[in-house]
């Protein structure tokens, strides 16, 4: 009994060892995994932070040389609008990258963002001159190259995709400009960032479009109204980009801690406070505005295009011609070549309503009644039978033609036989060999004419009038007659023959 009682007690001891080691294993894990993720942030925290790296003042002082826009900059501006223009105009990518480049554009936008972060009302005050004065000379330059340069009325797809801004507009903008001025607060400027922002963010194709509408505006003609849509596009498109680049530098100088500006009177800094933060909503709140629209319309579209795709254009039953979303009016027209049935339209509504962005949109369909499936099948139907029946006719006729000109030859050979006497021969016959032995011979004809040389002794002439091929010159038309010539001798029996060539 003594015995089995210690293995008893050997087991227990057993069982809590192991399960000591257990936890201690568990525990073990556990440390491990805090410091794996402990590691991890260290090492994200390392890698996204760029506090340590900023110079703040000597950022402040560079944004503030860029913002003066006159001399040089303002020529290279114009000259760069030009360049713009030209490559819109000729719809050529790769010149408006290159006028980019060269632009610019940047710095009264990045200054109005910085003004408004660090509390810098004069340096906001110099921005917005400087970027109204930048404004007026692109337009200025651009509907001057379009109003005068000819061909310059021309649409092309560089022009038109300036016009109809989305929600990828918003994003390029936003994140463009945080790329640009996070390279600007780096020690050490980063010149190959900034010129792919410039290209990025897209400044000065927009200006350039407006001067296009501009210019079509001015030249007047029924196209004004095209015009005014063309300016109003590319100057909202502008106005995103450049709303969302200075909001980018306002948020990433916040986050940076740049210092705000003190001033010595208490009240000033106050009333200075209040208006740039006044100023910053209300630039804030038609961009955010547009953004919720922009994206409203960008999500209606995709909700369209698949189901126009998944419900329309994969019934392979329905005849579908075009489709037209109204974003503003919720309505969304389909036109049909084909009747559309009760039960068909029914069809359609139906799957409107499991794409949620356009549920509610009022669904328009236009049928082609005179144009239905069995209708066109019937038609073609008659069509083929008609086709047939007018073969069968003209077989009939054709047979009818064969059979008169084989009756007009043997009426032909039977006139020759009774008006002929006995030395002469067939006409018929001898037009017939006269082409097989001479086959440039294109014309023939053969009379016996009566002529008299002292107008008292009548003689009988054969005469044979003859037209040869054009390739021929005259020594081998000769050389041919002569030979005619001798054979008409043979088959008429006659000693004279007079050759005359048409």
């Amino acid at each position: 009994m003594a015995e089995q009682e210690n293995k008893f007690n050997f087991s227990e001891e057993q069982s809590v060892d192991k399960e000591k080691a257990v936890e201690e294993k568990k525990q073990a894990v556990k440390e491990d995994a805090k410091g794996l993720f402990a590691s991890i942030k260290t090492f994200m925290v390392e890698l996204l932070s760029f506090r340590d790296d900023t110079d703040r003042d000597a950022t402040i002082e560079a944004i503030k040389a860029d913002i003066p826009f006159k001399g040089a900059t303002a020529w290279i501006l114009v000259c760069s609008i030009m360049v713009a223009s030209v490559g819109l105009n000729a719809d050529s990518t790769a010149v408006v990258i290159g006028a980019m480049l060269i632009s610019p554009l940047m710095g009264p936008i990045l200054g109005i963002g910085m003004s408004l972060a660090i509390n810098d009302i004069d340096t906001l005050k110099k921005s917005l001159v400087n970027l109204t004065t930048m404004i007026v000379l692109s337009l200025l330059t651009a509907f001057l190259f379009f109003w005068l340069f000819p061909g310059g009325e021309f649409k092309t797809d560089e022009l038109f995709g300036r016009v109809t801004p989305d929600i990828r507009d918003v994003l390029i903008a936003f994140f463009g400009g945080s790329a640009l001025i996070i390279a600007r607060t780096k020690k050490g400027t980063i010149a190959s960032v900034i010129f792919g922002v410039a290209i990025a963010t897209a400044l000065m194709p927009p200006l350039c479009t407006a001067g296009y509408g501009l210019g079509i505006v001015f030249r007047g003609g029924d196209d004004v109204s095209l015009g005014w849509n063309y300016f109003l596009g590319a100057m909202n498109l502008f106005t995103i980009n450049t709303i969302f680049i200075a909001i980018a530098t306002f948020i990433v100088l916040k986050v940076l801690r740049f210092p705000m500006i003190r001033y010595a009177n208490s009240a000033k800094r106050r009333r200075i406070a209040r208006f740039a933060a006044l100023i910053a909503i209300l630039v804030m709140i038609w961009p955010i505005k547009t953004f919720v629209n922009v994206l409203r319309l960008s999500g209606c579209e995709n909700d369209y295009e698949r189901y126009e795709k998944y419900e329309v254009k994969d019934n392979h039953e329905l005849w579908f011609q075009q489709g037209i979303l109204n974003y503003e009016e919720k309505k969304i027209t389909l036109y049909f070549n084909d009747e559309i049935t009760l039960a068909t339209e029914a069809y359609l509504k139906n799957g409107l309503r499991r794409y949620d962005k356009i549920k509610d949109f009022e669904l328009i369909i236009n049928g082609n009644k005179n144009r239905s499936i069995d209708k066109i099948s019937d038609a073609y139907d008659r069509a083929i039978q008609q086709i047939d029946g007018k073969d069968n006719i003209i077989s009939g006729l054709q047979s009818q033609i064969d059979n008169l000109e084989s009756e007009i030859t043997n009426l032909n050979q039977e006139i020759e036989q009774n008006s002929a006497n006995e030395n002469s021969v067939s006409f018929t016959n001898l037009a017939k060999d006269a082409k097989i032995r001479f086959n440039d011979l294109q014309y023939f004809s053969y009379a016996e004419m009566l002529e008299s040389k002292d107008f008292i002794n009548i003689d009988t002439l054969a005469v044979a009038n003859v037209k040869w091929n054009n390739t021929l010159n005259d020594s081998l038309m000769s050389i041919k007659e002569k030979e005619l010539s001798a054979w008409l001798r043979q088959e008429i029996k006659s000693d004279t023959i007079v050759i005359k060539r048409n």
